[in-house]
This record gives structure tokens, sequence and C-alpha cells, in this order.
């Protein structure tokens, strides 16, 4: 079967011959769908058929072809109710992204990459969504991304109604509106009927009414009729605004007992159902059976290996701050603003996007909106679709750089930056207030459990630097290097972090090393791991021991996730070990080089007895001045002081 040609929208309306082809590539597609399911006896074989013509015209139109889909500079495809996977394999094989059948055997087969919710591994499938509600952000975030990249293409995402009460959407919506993305076009497949029964029943609200409210420009059409969707998508963006075409569906359409009930929506029809269907499709019973025996097999098809970005700018030089205090989000600004000047416009550099919620002042990323105003990307107080977008614009080839509160940037969106991790996005998240250094904020906006809910991923790496000049060289590095990557800072100023001289230590000939500790003062009855700002802290404990004839060494660590195995060898050999974080004591860097310690040998390796122990926040902080905080929490230079005497008996 030849599918006709769509791509850029060739004629004005389909012809019959047209129309007849791609009807049958319906009717091939919805057996290879549930067929997937009844193979693997699960999945969502409902929604998978609602939506089966909005797939294939979709991916018929847009400029995203098995040959272009690795590259930036195309059409993007969002498929955002990710359950209905079945149906969108099944298009993606009727326009030759692979054979059908290594979908329709392998389909949830443990180790296949044909998964149950849509995953990037799929060549075809531009972001994974497995939350409702999340796509038309990471619409937005390609769209912006085109739009930095001087890219014409367009952006589709495609939705179930189920999930358009989602704030989130809410919010990607709106975002849409302002940055004026008239080449975004959403699709919902309008079908009336969620997983526990009746769209209005469960939760009732004004589908149009709510795009309209939002600016966008708003089409109802037959989301089964071809010949309306080629010609309402041909349309969209014509009025210059964001288009979504609201496309009324049947769920189960044309799968018999399957047909206008929610009870497939997420279920495996049985043998005499399955048959049922596939004959009302005029197909053959007997795939199921070469399906079933294809199951075992060695998986032929393999997908492709997403890889993140690799960033091309001019990091420019780093400044050295060896004089006043400064904050280090103020370092991080400079920096940002610095690398902005020298790539922003300039041919042949990547472009860079900074995302703000509203906090541009106390975050430092004014100078680099001033710098690079068209770089710079105001979403209000919507972290949620933020978060998304951020990662989505990575991923489409732009550097892209969130910068937010701690308990806003992490906390707030866990389940974002998890998705971000999963889709190997490649985003910069930048967060300032972390730890109890907030102060007067109190116990809501003091983020102590960053590090622990990082080190839940399996991607991201994440830096908290000590001072502003490691920060100013962090930073460059971390616009210059792929993958998803956090900088995390407190509010306050602190002082440079100086060696015995006097010397700044993260200034001069230093180079920024993710996963390297630094050794700032030596000693040899003992060791103090501290992380971040926490080292100036640190440094005046160690002075506080030596007064009482206690000799520490002190590591500043700025990668909590990544240990250093040669400082922590050299520290179990000193006898006595304690880590000191602004963070909750059980989850942050102290629990991981304690884990550390018992996995990597080093216990079982040592000479001696190894004495650790690990200081951080312990009980949600108090509401005062920072110092008066720490000091409550016993993470003062005296308390940390204290603790060593009590650990060294």
């Amino acid at each position: 079967m030849s599918l006709p040609h769509l791509h850029g929208f060739p004629v004005s309306s389909l012809s019959g011959e047209q129309i007849a082809s791609l009807e049958e590539a319906a009717r091939l597609a919805r057996i290879d769908a549930v067929t997937m399911v009844a193979a693997a006896n699960s999945g969502h074989p409902g929604g998978a058929f609602s939506s089966m013509e909005m797939f294939l015209s979709v991916y018929g139109v847009a400029n995203l072809t098995p040959e272009n889909c690795g590259s930036s500079d195309r059409d993007y495809v969002v498929v955002s109710h990710g359950h209905t996977s079945a149906g969108v394999y099944a298009a993606l094989a009727a326009w030759g992204f692979f054979d059908a059948m290594e979908a329709v055997s392998h389909f949830r087969s443990c180790g296949s990459v044909f998964q149950g919710h849509v995953e990037r591994d799929i060549p075809g499938v531009d972001w994974g969504t497995g939350n409702l509600g999340q796509g038309l952000s990471a619409g937005v975030g390609f769209a912006l991304a085109q739009r930095a990249r001087g890219c014409k293409g367009r952006t589709y995402v495609l939705m179930g109604d189920g999930g358009q009460t989602k704030g989130q959407l809410a919010e990607a919506r709106r975002m849409a509106v302002k940055e004026g993305l008239k080449s975004l076009v959403a699709l919902v497949d309008w079908n009336g009927i969620q997983i526990s029964g009746n769209l209005d029943a469960v939760m009732p609200c004004n589908l149009k009414a709510l795009w309209e409210a939002d600016g966008w420009e708003v089409v109802e059409c037959d989301g089964h009729s071809f010949q309306a969707l080629y010609g309402a998508l041909r349309g969209a963006g014509s009025g210059g605004r964001p288009t979504v075409l609201l496309c009324r569906t049947v769920m189960g359409k044309n799968g018999g007992a399957m047909e206008g009930t929610h009870e497939y929506h997420g279920k495996s029809p049985k043998k005499d159902v399955y048959e049922q269907v596939i004959e009302g499709l005029r197909g053959d019973p007997g795939i199921l059976k070469r399906a079933l025996e294809l199951r075992s097999a060695p998986f032929r098809f393999t997908g492709r290996k997403v890889e993140p970005l690799v960033p091309s700018l001019d990091l420019g030089n780093a400044f050295t701050y060896d004089g006043a205090k400064m904050d280090n989000r103020g370092a991080f600004g400079r920096a940002l603003a610095d690398v902005g000047r020298l790539n922003c416009g300039k041919e042949g550099r990547t472009p860079l996007l900074v995302f703000d919620c509203d906090l541009a002042p106390s975050v430092m990323t004014e100078e680099f909106r001033k710098a690079c105003p068209s770089g710079f990307v105001q979403c209000g107080i919507q972290e949620h679709s933020t978060a998304t977008a951020s990662g989505a614009a990575a991923a489409a080839g732009v550097v892209s750089v969130w910068a937010d509160f701690g308990v806003f940037g992490i906390d707030e969106v866990y389940n974002q930056q998890r998705l971000n991790d999963i889709n190997h996005a490649g985003n910069k998240t930048v967060l300032t207030h972390v730890g109890l250094d907030v102060g007067e904020d109190g116990k809501t906006h003091q983020c102590i459990d960053y590090v622990g809910l990082l080190r839940n991923n399996f991607g991201w790496k994440l830096v908290v630097p000590a001072d502003p000049n490691q920060t100013d060289r962090a930073t460059r590095w971390m616009l210059g290097t792929p993958g998803c990557i956090c900088l995390a800072m407190g509010r306050s100023k602190v002082e440079a972090v100086v060696d015995a001289h006097g010397d700044p230590v993260f200034a001069g000939g230093y180079r920024f090393e993710y996963g390297r500790a630094v050794r700032v003062r030596q000693g040899t009855m003992g060791t103090i791991f501290a992380l971040g700002a926490m080292t100036q802290k640190a440094l005046a404990a160690a002075g506080l021991l030596a007064e009482r004839g206690i000799d520490v060494s002190v590591w500043s660590v700025s990668c909590p996730l990544e240990v250093d195995r040669a400082a922590l060898g050299e520290a179990c050999a000193s006898g006595y070990v304690l880590t000191v974080e602004d963070h909750h004591a059980g989850s942050g860097m102290g629990a991981v080089m304690a884990l550390e310690m018992v996995r990597g040998g080093f216990l079982a390796s040592a000479s001696a007895p190894v004495r650790f122990e690990a200081m951080g926040v312990t009980r949600y902080g108090d509401s005062g001045p920072a110092a008066e905080v720490y000091r409550a929490m016993g993470l003062s230079p005296e308390g940390i002081a204290e603790a060593f005497v009590r650990m060294r008996g």
C-alpha cells in the first residue's frame, strides 16, 4: 500500500484516491494496534482507535521522516496521551518508520523499545510522555527552540480529552499565546470518555471555552475524517495565533464491542472480542498467533539512542573574586550574561534560552535579559509548564537554562524534572535560595531535600559551588556540557574560599571538574567534608579545632552525587570523617558518602577503625536570620567543631 505524500500540504484538499489510501492505512493500523494489545495482554486500545486518523494525518503532513527525525530543524510531534502508544506505533509503521510486525510482536515486552507509553527510543517520538497534561508544555518548548534556531517548522501536540482539566495544560496554553507561537498546533481527541466513564460525569468542563479564554484559535472538526483533518491542519496558524483542533471522535472507533465504551480504555480484549474486532476490520485473526510466536524471538528493531545536545558556545574567561563578599547567585548571573553576550546572535553558536518564573531580580538573570532580550523567556508564575518547556527546548537544539528558587525548581516540579531525565533532555536548572540560608522565609521555603530528590534520578548531575569563583567556573562548564545539570546555591553573600596562604582556591589555574572534591586545608587528625558554601563554616570550625590542638583536613565538595573516591580514601585513612551540609542529614552528601564507604570497600580495607558522622538538617528549620537558623540546627562553626570533638570521644 502506498500512502500519499502530504508533507508541506501539497494540495488544497485530498482527492478521493488519497482519502481511500489513508482509510485503508487506518484499517490496517487498527488491526496492528489491537493485536499489539492482545499479544501483550495489556494496553489501551480504545484511545488508540479513536485517535488513529489523527495520528495518521499528523505524521503524514509533518516534516518528520525516518531520515530527518534525528535532526533539529524539522517539525516536531508530541503525543501527550502516551498511553495510546499502540496507535502511535501503528501509525508510525504505516509511514515507514519501522516494520509494523516488530511493534505488534514486541509491544510491552520486557527489553523492547515498544514500551507501554511512548518514549524517544522510537524514531518519530519526540517526547516520552507518561503523566497526562505535560505534552503541550513540551510543545511550547519545541516551538520556542524552533524560533530561536530560525527554523520555520511546526510543532504538533496530540492530546486526550480527559486530561484537559489539568492545571499544567492551562499554564502551557497561556505561555503559547503570550509568546505568539502560531506554529504550535494542538489536537484533542474529543471522544467524551475517560477511564472512569463519561467525561462530564468524571470532571465536567467547557472544553472550547477553556481554549478560547486563553486566546487560542479554536477549530472543531470530525476527527475521523481525513479530509476534515487535512483542511483544519492546513489552515492552522493562519490567524496568527496557536491553533487547537477539537476533534470529535468515538472511543474505540470501528472496534466492534470496544466502540463507545470506557471498558476498553485500558483493557485488552479477550479472544472472542479480539476476533470480532479483527473480523469487523476484514483482517486475519491468525496475525495474533504469528505475533505470539515472534514475541519470544530476539528483537530485530532496537530503536535509536537519544543523546543530549553538545553545545557550541564561546564560554569566555572566568571572572575572579578575591575581595568583598558576594553571593554565588550573583556570580552565576554575571557569568551567564557574559556567555550570552559572547554567543547570542552569533553565526554557528548554539542558541541560548533562559526561562524565568517572575524571579529574575532574585535569581540574577536580569543582566542576561538586558544583554540578550530575544533569548529571555518570561513564563510568569507557572513552574510546572516551565520545567517541561525548558526541558523540551533543550531536546530541540538549544542551551536551555531555567533559574528558580529551590522549592519551586525541584520540590514543586519533581515529576517534570524526572521526565526531563527520562527524555535525556539536557536542560540546565539553576536553583537559588536552597538550604537553611533562606533564613527568614522559614520552613516552607528552605529547600533541604534537593540532593536527595536528584539522587533518585539516574542522569542528573548536581553542582553545589562553594564560592563565587567556583560558581563562575561551574556555570560556564554547565553551559558547555551535554546532559541534565543542576546548579544549586544559597542566597547569602559569602567570602571567597582561600588556602592557608590567603590565595583564592577556586581561581588562578583552577578548572572545574565534575566529581572532584578539593582539599582546602591539610590536616592529620581527621577530615571534614563540606558541601558547597558550608566550606566556609567548616574552615572556621577547623580553626576552632586547631586552637584545641586538633589538626583536621577540610575538603570542599561541589558534586554530592559523585563521590571523589581518592579523597574519601584519604579521609578514611585519617580515622575520623565528618560530613557537613545544609541539607537533610539522611538523604544528602553524607548519606551518599556513607553508602560509598560500605559499598566501595573503604571500611574493609582500612588499616584501623573509621569513625563517621553525617551532620545536616535534622528537622524543619526556624524563621530568622540565616546565621541564627544555622546555629539552632547545630551547623554553626562552633557546632561543627563540637560535633567533631564528640566524634573523637
